[in-house]
């Protein structure tokens, strides 16, 4: 007022008109906020939703992650075959999908049409920066056409000594606690493949050694920003940036970040002034005699203009890949372990398939060429992911309509929760969903199923870029591991599922092993 007084009259009308056009303009906005909003429930009613708490609270606190948590989703599956509506909040839903058909459009969508949405992987953004997993729209598709080359089979190749290094490794940690335990040695298998996989990332993205024994500080640190983000998804007051960084747990989460990211950007740092400093070909011929690692691929990669990634690229590449394929592989490898314990059978069996495959050799290693005739290994693994997937869901935002085909759609803005484990648990799709049945992954059983029947890896344009790493690390460390253990439950600790960012047990995998006699 004291403002527009001074103004004078006309003063007064231009300030008064300015507030009205801004009223105005916000009633605007609301209005066609809440007719758009009225029009995306009016679509999304054509998908069932379960009993919810109110129409306030939706049905917060009603999924879990915990042995009950899926449970509830196999009763969800049950009943509601290709998906159902979940309301987060009275403003927020989400369309959980359950069967092939309705994964597909999403899924098999491009990746501008369905990026992963920003609700359920926004909290890794100051760990990952804008690596593959996070990134969006043409920076995503630049590195996906630069990355791929890194996972080609001539470099997969490469890797397999580090594999079986690795595992060797873990194999004489595991015979002499056996040793010092009397035969039968208990041991929590998750934490120790986690060892394993990490140490076996680190030398093929940095050519690192750290011999699967006690974590470094590293380590450690890539172990507590994995443990602190899931608990901030639990933590409704953690969620806004502003008050998780007054928090013990975000100071906690950006020292283990500085950690971390300090590893990689002098990692990075040190190679790329030895590549300016040495000249192209003389850096190549400097590392003549050893295997290129990732950290050298990115390097020496360029798009068809000639540009390479920056360091700042590559540092979030390298973070993303030891993020996604420590955790995931040392959880596929431990429950894998865990059905071969409750199956002796088919552990059995593989054991013999591995012996056969490694008779007569002087060296028990599994070679390029073996991992093709380890069938049975195979189907037990893809079994395993099917059962106890390591990933049990993935999210995608629509960024336009998507139709099903059964006429349905899926509105604009959308977040869509493709539960991989819903799918692999959906009796519409695999008969007796809960047994354990390595021959479902026969080749004349597979016949006539979705390829989107089974995906560990997701499918589609975003699907996993390191599952050919992955495959072969599984298959080299469950075979050395048969060959050389006989695994049996611990009927004292049996395992509650505990679906985190990985698929873990409340109070860890445990299972006894036992070293089988050397053979002469």
């Amino acid at each position: 007022m004291v403002v527009a007084w001074a103004l004078g009259p006309l003063g007064a009308v231009a300030i008064g008109t300015l507030l009205l056009a801004l009223l105005l303009g916000w009633l605007w906005d609301a209005v066609v906020t809440v007719t758009r909003f009225r029009a995306t429930c009016h679509r999304l009613r054509q998908f069932p939703r379960p009993p919810w708490r109110s129409w306030l609270l939706g049905h917060t606190g009603l999924g879990e992650s915990t042995e009950e948590g899926l449970q509830q989703v196999d009763k969800l599956v049950a009943r509601y075959r290709r998906g159902c509506l979940w309301w987060l909040s009275p403003w927020t839903s989400i369309l959980r999908l359950f069967h092939p058909d309705t994964l597909r459009p999403i899924l098999l969508a491009s990746a501008f049409m369905a990026p992963k949405d920003q609700l359920f992987y926004g909290f890794l953004k100051p760990w990952l920066g804008d690596g593959l997993l996070l990134s969006r729209g043409q920076k995503w598709a630049r590195h996906r056409r630069l990355l791929t080359p890194a996972f080609h089979w001539d470099i997969l190749k490469s890797y397999m000594g580090v594999f079986n290094q690795s595992t060797h490794i873990t194999r004489a940690k595991w015979r002499a606690a056996a040793r010092a335990a009397g035969g039968l040695v208990g041991l929590e298998v998750l934490e120790q493949l986690s060892l394993l996989t990490l140490a076996t990332l680190q030398k093929c993205i940095f050519s690192h050694e750290s011999r699967c024994q006690d974590p470094s500080e590293y380590i450690k640190a890539i172990l507590e920003l994995s443990t602190l983000v899931v608990r901030r998804h639990h933590r409704l007051l953690h969620h806004p940036t502003w008050l998780y960084r007054l928090s013990a747990d975000g100071r906690r989460f950006a020292q283990a970040c500085a950690t971390v990211q300090s590893f990689t950007a002098a990692v990075v740092q040190r190679r790329h002034q030895a590549l300016d400093r040495l000249g192209h070909q003389a850096w190549l011929e400097s590392h003549q005699g050893r295997s290129t690692d990732f950290i050298d691929l990115l390097l020496l990669t360029k798009d068809k203009d000639g540009n390479t990634l920056s360091d700042e690229d590559i540092s979030a590449e390298a973070d993303t890949f030891m993020f996604e394929g420590h955790d995931t592989t040392a959880s596929g490898l431990a429950w894998l372990l865990y059905n071969l314990a409750r199956h002796p059978q088919y552990q059995e069996r593989c054991r013999q398939e591995v012996h056969e495959l490694l008779k007569g050799r002087d060296v028990e290693e599994i070679e390029w060429e073996d991992l093709s005739r380890l069938p049975f290994i195979t189907m037990c693994i893809k079994e395993s992911l099917r059962l106890h997937s390591p990933v049990t869901a993935v999210s995608r935002c629509c960024t336009e309509d998507i139709a099903l085909r059964e006429g349905r759609v899926i509105p604009k803005g959308i977040i869509c929760l493709m539960s991989i484990y819903g799918t692999h648990h959906n009796p519409d799709v695999w008969p007796e969903p809960q047994v354990y049945n390595p021959l479902r992954f026969s080749l004349e059983n597979s016949q006539g199923r979705s390829l989107l029947a089974f995906i560990p890896f997701s499918a589609g344009p975003r699907n996993c870029i390191g599952q050919n790493f992955a495959m072969a690390e599984l298959k080299v460390v469950a075979a050395l591991t048969v060959a050389r253990f006989t695994i049996r439950l611990d009927a004292g600790r049996p395992p509650r599922r505990k679906p985190e960012l990985i698929l873990r047990a409340e109070d860890g995998l445990w299972l006894l092993l036992e070293p089988l006699p050397e053979v002469a």
